[in-house]
């Protein structure tokens, strides 16, 4: 996995390869990006169906989500939330993610700071933690 990171104008920046640009390094952003990476690189997922920083419209207020996964059909089939290493997963977290899902309704749901993964899968009468991330075949069906 190789990210470009440099300095400019005494800022740190990565290139990000879905934005096509360069944006700020921040800690968020650095576990974003390697997670982003790590879906491409390891589980198959196509780096073109990845959207990040989609914007929403929740309400009146307009949103973004880190990032979604689409399938083959251009559906969104993934709602990732991230957060910085240090900023731990709670349920306020979860319940960020499911605002944003009331719009997109996702059937998986993955929420990341680094340390920890938190997967769910949502189906219309369950919601189902999983043990893994969810494997690109699984979701382009």
């Amino acid at each position: 996995m190789f990210m470009r990171t440099r300095i400019n104008q005494n800022k740190e920046q990565i290139f990000c390869d879905w934005r096509k640009r360069w944006v700020r390094l921040t800690p968020e952003e650095w576990v974003r990006q390697n997670f982003l990476h790590l879906l491409v690189e390891e589980y198959g997922y196509p780096a073109s169906l990845i959207a990040v920083e989609m914007p929403i419209k929740v309400g009146e207020v307009q949103k973004r989500c880190d990032a979604v996964v689409f399938n083959r059909q251009m559906t969104p089939v993934v709602l990732i939330e991230f957060k910085a290493d240090t900023v731990p997963l709670t349920q306020k977290t979860l319940d960020q993610a499911v605002v944003y899902n009331r719009k997109l309704n996702v059937p998986f749901l993955i929420l990341h700071n680094g340390p920890q993964t938190i997967c769910i899968n949502i189906q219309p009468s369950t919601i189902t933690p999983l043990e893994h991330i969810p494997e690109w075949k699984q979701l382009s069906r």
